[in-house]
């Protein structure tokens, strides 16, 4: 019985690693890709990647004086009054955002 391994003439028994050569290949670039691929940042598909991240930042004006009026420290009208003169003074800027 002639096979492609066992062929007169033919590719021999280096058929059978293609596949496995192959498989190596395509393990490697994976294995290159992930390791060199950045991690924690976000890529361009993600949602504010481009235009910053619309939510305020953690010490943004804006935040701060979000937690004072949650945790009762200042009332609403204080609140509106605060956030205008932030708007005000700094725009964007004080929501966190680029400016």
């Amino acid at each position: 019985m002639q096979t492609l391994a066992h062929w007169d003439g033919g590719p021999g028994p280096w058929i059978l690693f293609l596949p496995l050569i192959w498989a190596a290949v395509v393990v490697g670039v994976v294995t290159v890709l992930r390791r060199t691929a950045p991690r924690g940042r976000p890529g361009p598909w993600r949602a504010g990647a481009l235009g910053g991240d619309p939510r305020p930042a953690g010490d943004a004006p804006v935040a701060v004086l979000g937690r004072r009026f949650a945790s009762g420290e200042i009332d609403e009208d204080e609140y509106w009054r605060r956030l205008s003169v932030l708007d005000e003074h700094f725009g964007s800027a004080g929501r966190g955002g680029p400016g």
